[in-house]
């Protein structure tokens, strides 16, 4: 099987969207990579962004032959769409309809979308959220944003991330399902659940749910690990290439592969753009996948 292959935005732009988009889709080419996973909500994709800046991203790309894909957003720790608290909760829910219809100017089609959370980690200004709480208001959040998606063609995938929510496949496929919409399925992201599962597992309850696939290596550490276990090596870690990607060939996959390669073990300076590992991740993608 061969799969397109992308690298995250972030990598090559930083978090703060320092490299411009129209640079940093060439600069995916040049390093060998499919296309490039664009990130929405700061730099230049940022709601209010122009149809006519979309166009001139859209053209850019078709012009290096590079098709747009997936786009995602770090903007759902900071706004969530199981928020208790209803403001903070319907800010979420307009970011996302503003998302689908930057996604749908550029020709992309799936947008990665955090559900909500019980609770973020690494930032306790962040309320608390019982996990009945999360299910049900994420669950009301997403059904106001679906039709809009339904109507441009474009997937909303849920991804699971450490936000203590849907952290086991059952619970992902199951809170999928109630949706009953072919617009709505899974960003999953292989890195993500090494902390206390197997990403082949995952993939084989998912099946066709999954839309987009996210991967990054992680060593686990006294069974368990924290952020520091996310390096900037794909081949380093606990992840098992071999069973995850004959996985994904027994459900059929044929979406993209993007290496969300945040470099988590160099914080405090994960904001910059880093060319090298972009260019060596290009390198390891296509050894792995054999591309």
């Amino acid at each position: 099987m061969k799969w397109p292959i992308q690298i995250s935005y972030l990598t090559i732009g930083g978090f703060a969207g320092e490299t411009p988009v129209v640079e940093a889709i060439n600069k995916a080419r040049e390093f060998g990579f499919d296309s490039i996973e664009l990130s929405f909500g700061d730099g230049e994709m940022v709601p209010g962004i122009s149809k006519e800046k979309c166009e001139e991203i859209r053209n850019s790309a078709g012009q290096s032959e590079t098709k747009l894909r997936t786009i995602a957003t770090g903007k759902y720790w900071g706004q969530s769409l199981s928020d208790p608290r209803e403001e903070v909760r319907q800010q979420a829910i307009e970011f996302t309809k503003d998302y689908l219809w930057v996604a749908y100017e550029l020709g992309i089609e799936t947008i990665l979308v955090v559900p909500g959370y019980v609770a973020v980690p690494w930032d306790e200004s962040q309320p608390v959220v019982s996990y009945v709480k999360a299910w049900d208001l994420s669950t009301a959040s997403l059904r106001e944003c679906l039709p809009l998606a339904e109507d441009l063609g474009i997937n909303i995938a849920i991804e699971n991330v450490w936000n203590w929510f849907l952290t086991d496949p059952i619970a992902m496929r199951t809170f999928v399902d109630q949706f009953d919409s072919s617009r709505l399925g899974v960003y999953f992201d292989a890195g993500n659940v090494l902390i206390n599962g197997y990403p082949e597992h995952w993939v084989e309850i998912l099946g066709d749910r999954i839309k987009a696939v996210h991967v990054k290596n992680f060593s686990r550490n006294d069974c368990g690990g924290v952020l520091h276990g996310f390096g900037d090596d794909l081949l380093t870690g606990d992840l098992n290439w071999p069973a995850f990607l004959q996985a994904l060939q027994d459900i059929n996959y044929t979406g993209p592969i993007t290496a969300e390669m945040i470099p988590f073990c160099r914080i405090p300076d994960l904001v910059l753009p880093d060319m090298e590992l972009a260019e060596k991740t290009g390198v390891q993608m296509r050894e792995i996948l054999n591309n």
